[in-house]
């Protein structure tokens, strides 16, 4: 079922008691905190929109100014003493945005990290199509039950699987079994299967991923850290700017000013090169845009030096664990002429950035004397950006 949009639970509100007391979503894995990759992995699939996190009152002030927060994050919100009470946190929050009825709605462990994007696409799917979903995997040891230090029993194990996240309902199952166990009652479910099951809605089997480990132990971790480590450690954003001329000079583009030439109309100096940059690199580290960290109102200064713009963005990449790694920019005008200014702009946006300037390139297009840029008129710029994982 394509097109499927799920809201999605983060729960991250446990206490790490098998991990020796370390915050285990804390943990610095390549560069990032565990719960920083979780959260990329869930971004990474088409069918999750919005998210909330569900964490601890002690870490909620950190983990909602961290600057690692994909721009899919609704809210950081404080959870319960329960799986399930952390859950229902996690679900009032997006009823007080959008009480949508029937929605799918996921719920995904912050200590699972590793989930294929492939996996949580196919858990909204189902659960779209079902109601309800879950991915399971077969279950291969032989299993025992133990007696204290003994071995008391081999347990037959065709038919069982264990359990993995995402788990996902649609919005009014979840409604109905809260209505017949409230959150804070006296049962306690280990999962949200469970507490379906307890209301007799069939919960459809997905194919689980053995790859998706949940980090419980501190072996975990280290497996987690492994896989992580050698994970792909780019990622490559775009960005695009347009601003039409207006009164003024000088022209200020790619942190240069060209003196003779008018200026570019915006609420900021109208460096559409600078600005290109700025949301290549945000786009890169899924930080949202630049329209958002400086809105065309009061709350940013009128005229605000571009460059001042990208320092502050470069310092937001760096902070998530990231670095500016190369940029291939393209302006297109057909006036002023810019053959002269293109080295000047590649080692003004090479020093902002603190990288090499072979790392930078910079071209001019006019556009083949085409729309408003090839008329005179405006200035537009592309920019594809790299960011690397900081060592």
């Amino acid at each position: 079922m394509p097109g499927v949009e799920a809201d999605t639970i983060v729960v991250a509100a446990g206490r790490s008691s098998r991990m020796g007391g370390s915050d285990k979503l804390a943990t610095d894995i390549a560069g990032r905190p565990l719960l920083a990759w979780t959260l990329d992995a869930l971004v990474a699939s088409p069918a999750v929109g919005r998210i909330v996190v569900v964490t601890s009152a002690e870490r909620q002030a950190a983990v909602a100014a961290a600057p690692w927060l994909p721009a899919g994050v609704l809210e950081v919100v404080v959870g319960g003493a329960r799986r399930q009470e952390s859950v229902h946190a996690g679900f009032a929050a997006f009823d007080r945005f959008t009480p949508d009825p029937s929605g799918v709605v996921l719920v995904h462990d912050a200590a699972r990290p590793l989930v294929d994007p492939s996996l949580v696409t196919a858990i909204a799917e189902a659960t779209a199509r079902h109601g309800a979903a879950i991915p399971i995997v077969p279950v291969a040891e032989t299993l025992k039950r133990v007696d204290g230090e003994l071995v008391g029993v081999t347990v037959e194990r065709t038919g069982l699987g264990a359990a993995q996240t995402p788990q996902g309902a649609r919005r009014d199952m979840f409604r109905e079994a809260w209505r017949r166990f409230p959150a804070d009652g006296p049962r306690t479910f280990t999962d949200e299967a469970a507490l379906l099951e307890a209301c007799s809605i069939d919960v459809h089997v997905v194919p689980g991923d053995p790859g998706n480990l949940k980090v419980t132990h501190p072996a975990d971790l280290r497996h987690a850290a492994l896989m992580l480590g050698t994970a792909v450690r780019t990622r490559t954003g775009i960005g695009q700017d347009s601003h039409p001329f207006g009164p003024g000079t000088p022209l200020m583009l790619g942190g240069v000013a060209i003196a003779g030439a008018p200026r570019l109309v915006g609420h900021s100096d109208g460096d559409v090169a600078l600005h290109a940059v700025c949301d290549a690199l945000l786009g890169s580290t899924g930080l949202g845009d630049l329209g958002r960290l400086f809105p065309a109102d009061r709350r940013t200064r009128t005229g605000i030096d571009s460059a001042e713009m990208l320092q502050d963005v470069r310092r937001r990449v760096e902070a998530a664990g990231w670095r500016p790694a190369t940029v291939d920019l393209t302006v297109v005008a057909a006036r002023p002429r810019l053959a002269t200014h293109l080295d000047p702009m590649r080692d003004a946006i090479a020093g902002l950035l603190g990288i090499d300037r072979s790392a930078v390139n910079v071209k001019a297009s006019t556009g083949n004397l085409d729309g408003a840029e090839g008329a005179g008129r405006s200035i537009s710029a592309l920019a594809v950006a790299t960011v690397e994982i900081a060592r």
